[in-house]
């Protein structure tokens, strides 16, 4: 046997049926959408309807509640942070900071910021300056000799800067 004589089974891969290509085709003439009406026409699109009935995301009860102010963090588990130092992606002896944590590839997204969360184990004394830590993870990394820094992040805000504006109309 060759690697060019490897064929399916016959019958094993169906084609696809092109509706509305002849009478002989078997799906010709209505292609399969009966006869008249609004769903055999193109452009149909009543996927919720239900008739007038009240549909069903409108009947089922909601849920929960997106807060306009919670802040989104890019949480980092000081566990991997050590898996990093180990394998040397990670400088220890500097400062981690939020960008150190990027360009390692252990952070994404977070608009506001990293947050450190206490999960795993952390060996090296290490120094972090991070928008947000919890309890555990401050502990955890006093414990192994480091500090942590909570800084809080500066958003760009859509207000003009008073001292930019004094400096071009002079």
């Amino acid at each position: 046997m060759k690697l060019n004589d490897i064929r399916d089974n016959e019958g094993a891969r169906k084609g696809r049926m092109r509706k509305g290509r002849g009478i002989g085709s078997g799906k010709g003439k209505t292609a399969a959408r009966g006869q008249k009406g609004q769903k055999s026409r193109s452009g149909v699109a009543i996927k919720g309807f239900e008739g007038g009935q009240m549909p069903l995301h409108m009947r089922l009860p909601k849920r929960g509640f997106n807060n306009p102010f919670g802040k989104d963090f890019a949480e980092i588990n000081i566990g991997m942070v050590q898996k990093f130092i180990d394998a040397k992606k990670l400088d220890g002896k500097k400062t981690i900071d939020e960008a150190a944590l990027r360009e390692a590839g252990l952070v994404r997204g977070g608009k506001d910021g990293v947050r450190l969360l206490g999960k795993g184990e952390l060996k090296a004394k290490v120094k972090f300056v991070v928008a947000g830590a919890s309890k555990g993870a401050i502990e955890a990394v006093e414990k192994a000799g480091g500090s942590v820094e909570v800084v809080v992040v500066k958003k760009p805000s859509g207000k003009p800067n008073p001292e930019k504006a004094a400096a071009k109309s002079k």
